[in-house]
């Protein structure tokens, strides 16, 4: 399934550094199943896209630049050559492996909005049957917005909708919306989507938990959810890491590093990149992650599918069985010492400079 990587800095770097040039960079994770729990469909060969904020203030009028292709990641060398010359402080990327909708740049992520970016890692349980209802509801402007017929660039139709009657603008082509109505839009996107599979979930049709890894950001605030409609089941991976700098210790392998407590560099990966376990956090099942001024935000989302108890552990199986599970990759001599739940990219105590709200 597919993979998306946010990469928030206070200094610039060069897109070759997060999507070509590490061993395991989302480009390298998109087709080397070595590293990977999901054997069932090892590539995310249904295309690719990415959307970065331009450091001209001039050019970052009216949102991100985006650049997608039909054609595997790691086999184009427009990507490779856009990545090495090009540098930004917020970039959003992400590899396809379809479930709904045909192979089309339209159906590849990130999805834009004015200055509104949005991308989505998993997949509406039962999609076909609340899409009426999901596009009823929305305004003939988002309605008529979509262009592809993806069941991610519909949730963000419903995101714009529901941004708007939140008392917001999409529309603004400078907007900043700040955290807390992008978290509030984004949380009563997924109730929405909550609901309406919940009422098909009938004795007669039962339907699989839907998986809301969904991110987004208005070019400084960003709000990434890890959410399924299930108490007992893991959600798709979701990991962040942070620190003074993103370096490259040799060839293909980077780190890293924290010189001091500065959150100068904010990464959130479906599937680390490095492999340095020390380098990731899991962000824990059914909460939402916000990074507002090179500050990390944990909220849980509490609702009828929230564990009181921090240590309940949530079976891996559905997500695992969908490739929706990155594994943090370590060498096998390092591996036997990691504890199982790290391994398989689960929840481990955070760091003091995170805020838990």
């Amino acid at each position: 399934m597919c993979r998306f990587l946010i990469f928030k800095g206070k200094e610039p770097i060069r897109l070759s550094h997060l999507l070509t040039r590490p061993a395991h960079s989302i480009i390298n994770q998109s087709y080397d199943s070595r590293l990977r729990l999901d054997r069932r469909r090892p590539m995310n060969g249904d295309g690719f896209g990415v959307a970065y904020y331009p450091l001209d203030v001039e050019l970052d009028k009216d949102g991100p630049c985006i650049f997608k292709a039909i054609t595997p990641a790691w086999n184009n060398q427009n990507l490779s050559t856009l990545a090495e010359k090009t540098k930004s402080d917020l970039i959003f990327a992400h590899v396809r492996a379809s479930t709904y909708g045909v192979l089309s740049e339209t159906n590849c992520h990130p999805f834009t909005y004015h200055n509104l970016c949005f991308m989505h890692n998993g997949g509406i349980s039962n999609f076909q049957k609340i899409k009426r209802k999901l596009l009823n509801h929305i305004d003939d402007d988002y309605l008529n917005f979509l262009q592809g017929s993806t069941d991610s660039e519909c949730a963000f139709a419903l995101f714009l909708d529901t941004l708007e009657k939140l008392g917001a603008n999409p529309k603004d082509k400078e907007g900043q919306f700040g955290h807390t109505i992008l978290r509030q839009a984004l949380l009563k996107t997924i109730e929405y989507i909550k609901d309406w599979t919940k009422i098909m979930n009938t004795d007669e049709i039962k339907v699989e938990p839907s998986l809301l890894n969904f991110a987004v950001t208005d070019g400084s605030t960003v709000v990434v959810s890890r959410y399924i409609t299930s108490k007992v089941d893991e959600a798709a991976s979701l990991h962040f890491s942070c620190g003074s700098s993103f370096v490259e210790v040799s060839p293909g392998e980077y780190r890293m590093e924290r010189l001091d407590r500065n959150q100068d560099v904010i990464m959130v990966a479906s599937e680390p990149l490095t492999f340095e376990r020390g380098d990731w956090t899991a962000v824990p099942t059914n909460s939402t992650l916000t990074i507002k001024k090179q500050t990390i935000l944990l909220h849980p989302i509490i609702d009828e599918y929230y564990q009181e108890d921090p240590q309940y552990i949530r079976n891996a199986t559905l997500a695992e069985s969908k490739g929706l599970m990155g594994s943090i990759p370590l060498s096998k001599s390092v591996e036997k010492n990691v504890p199982p739940l790290e391994r398989e990219g689960r929840s481990r105590p955070l760091s003091t400079n995170i805020r838990l709200a």
